[in-house]
């Protein structure tokens, strides 16, 4: 008796370890993988086939001193510790700061003075999203008031028409969710691809 209730529970073990180990996640993977590329992150990949980024993340791109400040620029990224600094996408991080906080009324004032600095335009210019972070801190759209603020340097910098720049920024915004839901929103690393950005350091 003892034998053979060992024999059926080892059995029940190995039926369950390649049902639930095995073939379950087997599927899974596979179904995760039809029709979609969601599964490994939503990379997206510049002209070269490097991947640059993802659809689902937002990057600012950075500018080496002396270089021409060519790419829309997104929502702030920054830490909490430094609400200026671009940001690490894989750590993303909130300031825990309320609406009555001084500390955030001097970040604001601080992103708002050199956004309008950068874009050639009087502060109050400057729209509420292009100076405060998303709930995630990783936004990859911006409004389309932010994406327009910026057209007259994307055209200066790329050689470009005022007009080929809002055309570039029209082909990548997306309308309302549902029609009525939110704002329109311009997808920040599509227009850069637009634009000729590449990864860094890949052939």
């Amino acid at each position: 008796m003892w034998i053979r209730q060992c024999t059926v529970a080892v059995a029940v073990l190995a039926a369950m370890t390649v049902i639930l180990g095995i073939a379950y996640p087997a599927v899974v993977w596979g179904v995760s993988r039809l029709g979609t590329t969601s599964a490994e992150g939503s990379q997206v990949t510049d002209r070269n086939g490097c991947v640059v980024g993802s659809t689902l993340i937002g990057i600012d791109p950075q500018v080496a001193p002396g270089e021409p400040d060519r790419y829309l620029h997104a929502r702030v990224l920054g830490s909490a510790d430094d609400p200026m600094a671009p940001g690490d996408p894989a750590a993303s991080a909130a300031s825990n700061q309320g609406p009555n906080s001084e500390k955030l009324a001097g970040w604001i004032t601080e992103r708002r003075d050199l956004i309008a600095t950068r874009e050639g335009v009087a502060p109050d210019q400057v729209p509420a999203d292009a100076v405060t972070g998303s709930g995630s801190g990783l936004d990859p759209q911006i409004s389309e008031a932010y994406a327009r603020l910026q057209v007259p340097r994307l055209a200066r910098e790329n050689g470009k028409s005022v007009e080929e720049i809002e055309q570039v920024i029209s082909e990548h915004t997306a309308g309302r969710q549902l029609g009525f839901l939110g704002q329109a929103r311009v997808n920040v690393l599509e227009v850069n691809l637009d634009l000729g950005l590449t990864a860094p350091g890949c052939d």
